[in-house]
């Protein structure tokens, strides 16, 4: 049965989809449209994402190991970050993200919850079996599966135009410096964690290695190639603190929908 939590939770989704939508369709549009909005998206993110952070990790505790736990959790980094843009200049771009996990979190609460309150089961597969789900809920559930991992590269692509726009934003005063920092922090934090933030980086820097490549400018390959030297000591880290897979896969399915 539905909790008091569960439904504060799945709130938070609703608000941010629709808060979010209104705010992104009116950006689109180039309509003027009031940051309340935008903060309210990222309110009903703060919601959701407080709930589940405290249903995995329990009371906050002035302890090293708790607050190592929670830093290395992504359903802390994302409330975090979700802080951080709550805060911050409006970002619109931020909210694709957002809006993409909610989007799923709020189908699978509409077909877990909210369908079996108002539309009948079907017939048992077998005689004196368990009824079914209807119909419709099945069809959602299939869609959920089949896109989910579609939805999920398509953040990862989505967190790197993110980058990029606060990374030019910052250099053409369009936001603080302090959030292209910020976010790298952030994507660096995901890049550990997340398949497919890696596997989009890897697609990005071959592509614009073949630019680069291409263009055939000395000083731009010679800065690219310094880059990647960088980017090669650091996986060179990364490999040797990798954390056991066991240890950290239950953290790969933030995007997942979670069941409170």
């Amino acid at each position: 049965m539905a909790t008091t939590q569960h439904y504060l939770w799945a709130g938070g989704h609703f608000l941010l989809l629709v808060s979010a939508l209104r705010y992104l369709l009116a950006y689109a549009t180039f309509k003027t449209v009031s940051p309340w909005w935008y903060r309210a998206s990222f309110l009903g993110a703060l919601v959701s994402y407080a709930i589940v952070c405290y249903k995995s990790l329990g009371s906050p505790q002035p302890t090293g190991a708790y607050v190592k736990k929670a830093l290395m959790d992504e359903n802390v980094q994302y409330f975090f970050l979700a802080f951080f843009w709550w805060s911050s200049k409006p970002v619109p771009l931020a909210l694709i993200p957002f809006f993409i996990f909610s989007l799923f979190h709020a189908l699978t609460f509409t077909r877990t919850t909210l369908m079996p309150r108002f539309l009948p089961p079907g017939p048992p597969v077998t005689a004196g079996g368990q009824p079914q789900p209807h119909p419709l809920a099945k069809r959602l559930q299939l869609w959920v599966k089949a896109n989910y991992d579609k939805a999920m590269r398509l953040v990862a692509y989505a967190e790197l135009v993110i980058l990029a726009r606060v990374l030019f934003g910052a250099l053409f005063f369009k936001n603080s410096f302090m959030a292209p920092i910020f976010f790298i922090h952030f994507l660096r934090q995901r890049y550990y964690q997340s398949a497919f933030t890696r596997d989009a980086i890897a697609v990005t820097d071959a592509r614009i290695t073949d630019l680069v490549r291409r263009v055939g400018n000395p000083v731009i390959s010679e800065v690219w190639d310094r880059r990647g030297s960088c980017l090669h000591d650091g996986e060179l880290v990364r490999s040797r603190l990798r954390v056991p897979q066991g240890e950290i896969s239950f953290r790969r399915v933030q995007g997942r929908v979670e069941i409170l």
